[in-house]
């Protein structure tokens, strides 16, 4: 059977895998592929139930049995978990429950998704955004957020994983969310929930490789996998397989027809490499633009590639290079992939005027040239961050950039206010629009020897980087650990971390109202620096100026002596320290502070 033809028939309801209930209600549908099984049978109970051979692999049963049932499949007389299941109440390695996932009753209906230049994306983590680590709890929270100016959720992975706790990058059974958050029903009660207000909700997938515990997949078919390709993780999925290919695309189709999610953020793709004639990547974009409404897929690429738009028609990148030239210029960091990056007012310039940093330059971390200029590339596909999960928690202790001693709150807020004020797509990382106390340290939850591996493994994974020594890194695998990841709501609203709250507040505001700042053209943009302590960036549009000066210096600067190559315009329009009070043109830019000025046509 061509790839093809298999990626139209997948879709259809009658051929998916897994167990669906039948459309009129007269039972369940189990379907699976196996290429090394003879006698394949659903385990109920105990009890076996034959299913007939299709051909090409394929087995099936149609049983009258009620929602709710568990069951496993069993090949050749070993019960195994299906890598199709929509949920997995009991954990990776237990039985699979049969759901309806088309029973749930939406009342947002006429949602149809956002544009990516009207998206302000807010990144969270399930299990730590609340005290309870649930769809439910994390639904209540949505009114905060609305307030907050945010306009997308940005979810980490939900697909279901080993052990309770964990970020979810190591998930086995892609189609089942993870039961510790809740059911397939609270997920979509979130979303409807989300939509209710008008937010979007976004979801990150990992298609680059499975979890080391709880993969059944080769148990089915060792055709999943090839040698060809190898990653950190083992090795490479075969995407020109058929089966791999629509067990992908189809959990993409999944996520947002059944889930009415609005996007997907696609885990590192440069470690999806694919010798197919249509890459994977292509026929997702084209998979997912299909469907009904506006769906979005970003990805996660480090390359600086432009035809991950351009060409596969994906809509975003989150950019990298933005982040590393903010933290060198707010910390100094120079250990690992920080140590290319300059730092400083005109480094951020640079990163701002074509996109991202690296665009064919020698990359010394591979020992060869990275990236390509993205100037084909719109502001709304650079997603730009100060702070993401990685970013965080693959440090030794989770710190954010607020919690060095030498990174002041106005420092900080002064990167707050480039980041929202500039017409790239912003992403927030959970807690950071307060400045908040807690760290977000890497966590997990592996049993046995697996469990030990990761903790050892997490503090030889900081031997070489200095302020670091074994002893000071987190122990991922203790439950403390996570428990330190959850966020101090009650901290919020008060002192550093409320000033902070009403800067974002603020700045989505008017980031949306702003007749300049509303323009997400990069033809309009252009930044530099005076010296290496000034930062200044200037959009200019039919509707006015605004020019941003960021000083990301030690020392006062004089606003009336500055050697810039434009007049200043004369209105404040926004202050990065005036926290709410109207304040008039100073005349010095504290180090630290951020001063939006404007003019309006």
């Amino acid at each position: 059977m061509t790839q093809e033809i298999l990626t139209v028939e997948s879709d259809m309801l009658a051929s998916r895998l897994g167990a669906h209930p039948l459309p009129d209600g007269s039972g369940v549908r189990f379907r699976t592929w196996t290429t090394e099984a003879q006698k394949v049978a659903v385990r109920i109970g105990g009890q076996l139930y034959p299913m007939e051979a299709q051909g090409d692999g394929i087995f099936e049963a149609l049983l009258n049995v009620p929602l709710g049932t568990k069951y496993f499949f069993d090949l050749d007389g070993v019960a195994r978990p299906d890598p199709y299941a929509r949920f997995l109440p009991d954990g990776v390695h237990r039985e699979a429950e049969v759901v309806n996932l088309h029973a749930y009753p939406w009342r947002n209906t006429d949602w149809r998704g956002l544009k990516l230049e009207d998206c302000i994306f807010y990144e969270l983590h399930v299990g730590s955004f609340t005290p309870q680590g649930t769809y439910r709890a994390a639904m209540e929270k949505l009114p905060y957020l609305k307030e907050l100016g945010i306009t997308a959720l940005q979810l980490m992975p939900v697909a279901s994983f080993a052990g309770q706790r964990g970020w979810g990058y190591d998930g086995t059974a892609l189609y089942a969310p993870h039961a510790p958050y809740g059911r397939p029903e609270d997920l979509m009660a979130l979303v409807d929930a989300a939509h209710g207000l008008g937010l979007g909700v976004f979801l990150d997938v990992v298609y680059n490789h499975f979890g080391p515990d709880g993969n059944y997949l080769t148990c089915y078919s060792p055709r999943y996998f090839t040698s060809r390709f190898s990653s950190a993780w083992g090795e490479g999925l075969d995407y020109a397989e058929p089966h791999m290919r629509r067990y992908i695309t189809g959990n993409a189709r999944m996520w947002l027809r059944d889930y009415h999610l609005d996007g997907l953020r696609l885990d590192a793709t440069q470690a999806m490499p694919d010798d197919s004639p249509v890459h994977i990547l292509r026929e997702l974009a084209g998979e997912v633009h299909k469907l009904r409404g506006t769906h979005l897929l970003l990805a996660e690429d480090y390359r600086n590639l432009p035809e991950m738009v351009t060409e596969h028609h994906l809509d975003g990148i989150w950019i990298d290079d933005f982040h590393h030239e903010m933290r060198v210029t707010l910390t100094g960091d120079k250990d690992g992939y920080y140590q290319p990056y300059s730092g400083g007012a005109a480094a951020l310039a640079n990163a701002v005027n074509r996109g991202w940093v690296f665009e064919g330059q020698w990359w010394p971390l591979e020992d060869r040239p990275r990236g390509k200029p993205a100037d084909t590339l719109e502001a709304p596909s650079l997603v730009y961050f100060i702070q993401n999960h990685d970013q965080v928690g693959n440090r030794a202790i989770g710190d954010r950039i607020h919690h060095l001693s030498h990174v002041s709150p106005a420092l900080f807020r002064g990167a707050s206010t480039l980041l929202l004020t500039l017409p790239m797509t912003p992403l927030i990382f959970m807690g950071q629009e307060w400045a908040a106390s807690t760290p977000f340290p890497f966590f997990s939850d592996h049993h046995g020897e697996l469990g030990k591996l990761v903790s050892e493994g997490r503090k030889k994974e900081f031997e070489g980087f200095s302020g670091f020594m074994g002893e000071d890194v987190l122990d991922p695998q203790d439950e403390a650990t996570f428990q330190q990841a959850k966020l101090r709501w009650d901290e919020a609203e008060s002192g550093e971390h409320g000033q902070t709250l009403r800067l974002y507040r603020t700045l989505t505001r008017l980031r949306q109202t702003d007749p300049v700042l509303r323009n997400r053209s990069r033809q309009h943009l252009s930044a530099g620096s005076l010296g290496n302590d000034l930062l200044w960036v200037k959009t200019e549009t039919a509707a006015g100026q605004r020019v941003l000066l960021w000083n990301v210096g030690t020392a006062d600067l004089k606003l009336d002596s500055l050697p810039l190559p434009f007049g200043l315009p004369q209105d404040v329009v926004f202050y990065s320290e005036a926290d709410g009070q109207s304040s008039g043109f100073p005349p010095e830019l504290p180090a630290g502070h951020a001063l939006l000025l404007g003019t309006t046509a």
